[in-house]
């Protein structure tokens, strides 16, 4: 469905009522152009905004189905534009992706999203604030949303920072506390993430250097801007994918040292109750040839033995570090 459609003219929207029809036509003229915002929309939705604005019926099948990775593609002078917008769930220590489609020309931009972590309210709002900037055109909107999603990305991994300190001081000095299943969680998600920021670097690179008709000369430098702070994203985003694994490969080390240590004990006291069974096994057997079964120092002789040697193979246990 649509949520959102101007016109705007010199940067400033036109105030009369949104027709998809009058729209298009109204775009063509000098220093106009059309945005239009869609949520999750089916094709039968999609079709008049895919007439009006010619929109390549490959390019089309994307946006209604969703689920593209990051990319930059031509279908003759309209791009294509696949964004992974993110949030970080701090309380479930989840990444949460939607996906931005954006269709821009030198006359339009649609942009069709899907998830909840995608609202652009908040960018069409400032640019509307700033008729100056959006005067620039559809690579205006274009810019403003890839900064608003890799801003956001920042946020993400802010997010990420705390709970990766947090693991690696359970791992380091809790040492009752297994926190694996943490650990697993955190890198599913970075690794979601890592796959929605590295592949966005090319189509930045791109749209830095090369000339396209819907993105004003002037706007390149911005767009540097915007990916030097997407590479820092993908280098911070691979350094905690290698810290968690060097976590869990050190947590998996502490588990296993921990393991072995409890076998030892377990084993150590096996022995100490092993001798006294033993001998208990023996003289329970009443042979009449065992002397101290007549003799009333017998028994309690018995037991100071068992005792004895079960003293004697503690210390030894205890002085090897088993127990």
């Amino acid at each position: 469905m649509i949520v959102d459609a101007a016109v705007y003219e010199n940067g400033r929207r036109l105030d009369e009522p949104f027709d998809l029809a009058r729209a298009a036509e109204l775009s063509r003229r000098d220093n106009t152009f059309c945005w239009i915002g869609l949520f999750e929309p089916d094709e039968s939705e999609f079709d008049d905004v895919r007439k009006y604005f010619d929109l390549h019926e490959l390019a089309v099948e994307d946006a209604v189905e969703a689920h593209q990775r990051p990319k930059l593609e031509r279908y003759g002078d309209t791009l294509l534009v696949v964004l992974k917008p993110a949030e970080y769930i701090d309380s479930e220590e989840v990444i949460h992706l939607g996906e931005i489609l954006m269709f821009v020309a030198d006359d339009f931009v649609v942009i069709v999203r899907h998830g909840r972590v995608s609202s652009l309210s908040r960018t069409r709002a400032a640019l509307e604030a700033d008729p100056g900037e959006l005067a620039a055109g559809p690579g205006a909107v274009l810019l403003a949303v890839m900064d608003q999603v890799v801003d956001d990305y920042v946020d993400v991994l802010a997010g990420l920072d705390q709970d990766v300190q947090e693991v690696e001081y359970q791992v380091f000095t809790e040492k009752d506390v297994n926190p694996a299943e943490r650990i697993y969680r955190l890198m599913r998600g970075v690794i979601a993430f890592h796959q929605a920021t590295q592949p966005l670097v090319d189509p930045l690179d791109r749209l830095t250097r090369g000339r396209f008709e819907a993105v004003h000369p002037d706007l390149r430098e911005y767009f540097r801007d915007v990916s030097d702070n997407l590479d820092r994203v993908v280098d911070r985003t691979d350094a905690y994918r290698d810290l968690l694994a060097s976590i869990l490969e050190a947590n998996l080390t502490q588990v296993s040292i921990r393991q072995n240590e409890d076998m030892r004990k377990i084993a150590a006291w096996v022995a100490i109750a092993a001798v006294p069974t033993m001998l208990a096994g023996i003289w329970g057997m009443n042979f009449d040839i065992m002397p101290e079964l007549n003799e009333t120092w017998g028994y309690p002789a018995a037991l100071a033995l068992m005792a004895m040697v079960a003293l004697v193979l503690y210390r030894l246990f205890k002085r090897s570090g088993w127990l």
